[in-house]
């Protein structure tokens, strides 16, 4: 499970429930527990010592932070600080072969995605991006990344076919004779690719977000959105061409539907909707 802020309501109903949690650090908490490692103290303190029943696996400093970002571009200073800081913390506490701290971004820093082994960073965010994951490689952290097919398929239908997005096609074939069966598997290995060549080539990935909105927008229905996360379901477990036979640790997003979000599409991504019925039956 992964929460966004530090919920006090919500940590403590997970005491005990021997549920695992990705922990986030709200980007504009960033700047302040960047700022000192009494603050990063304090806050591991406040959200994690205090909550001793609760199984922490990861906490993520910020979410899609990104010089490309007008949303998340002022925070993109405070980042690396923040995570060097929280993990300090979490070692002083005694976790620090518990929980694992990383940040998360989303796939939109990749300048070149296709074919995936040409996968390469944006140079604008090369300079951002290459002490955080010089740091989690020294830690042995995962990096985690939010990977949404849905996005590349809506910007650029001409050239990506829905099936293909929805793991349901034979796939396509690539240099070398690589079979991609679906776009999610494609994303994840432009991904790896452009690790390697910003020298952090052991570093693995979690996908700390995938899913596909049920309504709002286009090519929403609740029909897609259950295709998509049944296959993902199935498919994370059998790794992609470029790591074959390695399941991919995968978070669904979202648990529920939001109201507080736009554009409308937004508000439905969720296995349940907001009265906390299901949607759709799915089996993990």
């Amino acid at each position: 499970m992964r929460i966004y802020d530090p919920d006090q309501a919500t940590l403590r109903a997970l005491a005990g429930s021997n549920i695992e949690l990705t922990l986030g650090v709200p980007n504009p908490d960033l700047q302040s527990i960047a700022a000192s490692q009494s603050n990063a103290d304090t806050w591991i303190q406040n959200n994690v010592r205090n909550h001793p029943n609760v199984r922490f696996r990861y906490i993520a400093v910020g979410n899609e932070v990104s010089p490309l970002r007008g949303d998340t571009s002022r925070y993109v200073n405070f980042v690396l600080p923040a995570l060097r800081n929280i993990r300090t913390a979490v070692s002083a506490a005694g976790l620090g072969n518990q929980i694992r701290v990383s940040t998360a971004i989303e796939t939109g820093v990749l300048g070149t995605s296709f074919p995936p082994a040409d996968g390469a960073f944006r140079s604008e965010v090369n300079s951002y991006l290459r002490p955080i994951t010089d740091f989690l490689v020294s830690t042995g952290a995962p990096l985690l990344v939010n990977v949404y097919p849905y996005f590349s398929y809506i910007g650029n239908k001409a050239q990506i076919d829905l099936q293909y997005a929805l793991f349901n096609s034979d796939g396509i074939v690539v240099a070398g004779g690589i079979r991609y069966q679906n776009l999610f598997y494609a994303i994840l290995d432009a991904m790896y690719a452009a690790l390697e060549k910003s020298g952090a080539a052991s570093l693995e990935i979690v996908v700390s977000e995938s899913g596909w909105p049920s309504a709002g927008g286009d090519t929403t229905t609740v029909d897609f959105a259950r295709t998509y996360n049944t296959n993902l379901v199935r498919r994370v477990r059998d790794g992609t061409p470029k790591r074959p036979g390695r399941a991919i640790e995968t978070y669904i997003f979202g648990l529920f539907d939001e109201n507080q979000k736009s554009p409308e599409f937004e508000k439905n991504f969720g296995l349940f909707f907001a009265n906390r019925q299901p949607k759709y039956p799915i089996t993990f």
